[in-house]
């Protein structure tokens, strides 16, 4: 078998798993959706659009980003198991403590940001302990990941996934309760998740006390630091335009922006599917620095850009009625801009396959001054889009500004791990 053969057959076969994995995480919130649609109102899924957002927010903050650190140190030479164990630990020490100092800060504000975005303030401790929930469960996650162990993370996925839809269904359309019933799946699906993941990971030996190092907390938080603007900026990027609409035109147009874009946002369990398959593959050739095999990397990213651009460019047509039918008239003027949301997640998908050479290269600081250079620029836009154009406005900003961020990654990493990607000669 030569070169090209044997590398496609691995990053194949982790892949398929991936992916196989993503569609049918991806297919439940499709399920659900006319569903959804069909039992709350606009405002209602503005509510819950608007707790997406503050999970998002928190997210930035809560853990430092602390799964990719773990990622990052299964890469370091001469890594023993128990010293993996100690990292880890750290991990969550580290996560433990900036949830406390969040929790401390929001009991003085969480009133105020509560009556800005129009919702209950339970709802903003709810978003906080969903977001640190979702890092603990995205350590164990990682940690498959990076041992390829594709079926355990898909399993596990899937699991979740299933769990989150059908107490949704039940605490929606059986006892009723609206918004509150989608929000409080989420909760406790979240909760119950990350407490298994933690249990799954002392099972596996990957969480010792034991073994923690002064050391580690300076690595957790020289990889984690630096990446706060850039985590900031990827929320000013996809997230800020819920804040504009809420507060421009209304929770009611905020549910009709967000049933679109959870549409159009599915596209991104596949990108992700993708990318998963793709780092571990990618870090290991890397390591070689072998010409032959870069060159290989670079024809195939190419061909993947050109199938996920003609896939966003058929949205415009297929897009608009497929949403209608899904959502019901209710949601109808959510078709009139899934075609620049789809447009806009292929940028992110296509930002995906760059920014893994500056994750590589561990100098993330660029990076972070790229992405909320963009998150400024989106909120520029939205600012003004959406006062001329309305909804359509955003997600022009939306679309416009992933292009940029993407483009401008592009150039980072390549200052940051050159690649042959204007070398067409074989």
């Amino acid at each position: 078998m030569n070169l090209s053969n044997r590398l496609k057959g691995s990053f194949a076969a982790g892949a398929a798993i991936y992916m196989l994995s993503n569609i049918i995480v991806a297919a439940i919130p499709f399920i659900l959706l006319p569903i959804m649609t069909r039992y709350l109102s606009p405002g209602e899924y503005g509510e819950v659009a608007m707790f997406q957002v503050l999970v998002g927010f928190f997210s930035s903050i809560v853990g430092l980003s602390v799964a990719g650190a773990a990622n990052r140190k299964f890469y370091d030479n001469d890594q023993s198991k128990e010293q993996m164990a100690g990292f880890i630990a750290t991990c969550f020490i580290v996560l433990f403590g900036s949830f406390v100092v969040t929790l401390f800060i929001l009991a003085f504000f969480s009133n105020y940001l509560a009556h800005w975005l129009s919702i209950p303030e339970p709802y903003i401790f709810y978003s906080l302990i969903v977001s640190a929930g979702t890092m603990a469960i995205n350590i164990r996650l990682g940690q498959w990941q990076i041992r390829k162990k594709a079926s355990n993370y898909g399993a596990f996925q899937i699991t979740q996934s299933l769990a989150n839809g059908s107490l949704s269904l039940i605490l929606v359309v059986v006892f009723a309760y609206g918004a509150f019933g989608r929000i409080g799946a989420q909760v406790a699906v979240i909760i119950l998740f990350g407490l298994i993941a933690v249990a799954l990971l002392l099972k596996d030996s990957l969480i010792n006390l034991k073994h923690v190092k002064r050391e580690y907390f300076s690595e957790v938080l020289n990889f984690g630091i630096p990446l706060i603007p850039h985590i900031a900026g990827i929320y000013l990027l996809s997230s800020i335009d819920r804040f504009v609409i809420t507060t421009e035109l209304g929770l009611e147009e905020t549910g009709i922006y967000s049933v679109a874009a959870q549409a159009a946002g599915a596209l991104m369990l596949i990108f992700t599917a993708i990318n998963q398959a793709f780092v571990p593959w990618l870090f290991e050739r890397l390591k070689q620095d072998n010409l032959q095999q870069n060159k290989f990397i670079v024809r195939t990213t190419y061909k993947w850009f050109a199938v996920i651009l003609f896939g966003a460019a058929l949205s415009f047509v297929a897009g608009p009625p497929l949403l209608i039918f899904l959502t019901g008239e209710k949601f109808a003027r959510s078709g009139e801009i899934i075609g620049l949301l789809v447009l806009g997640n292929v940028f992110v998908g296509m930002y995906l396959m760059v920014t893994n050479y500056i994750f590589y290269s561990k100098q993330t600081g660029l990076l972070s001054t790229v992405t909320i250079l963009s998150g400024l620029f989106n909120v520029i836009l939205l600012l003004n889009f959406v006062k001329i154009w309305g909804l359509q406005g955003a997600a022009l900003a939306f679309c416009i500004a992933m292009g940029v961020r993407f483009l401008f990654t592009w150039v980072v990493a390549q200052l940051k791990h050159p690649m042959p990607w204007f070398d067409f000669r074989n």
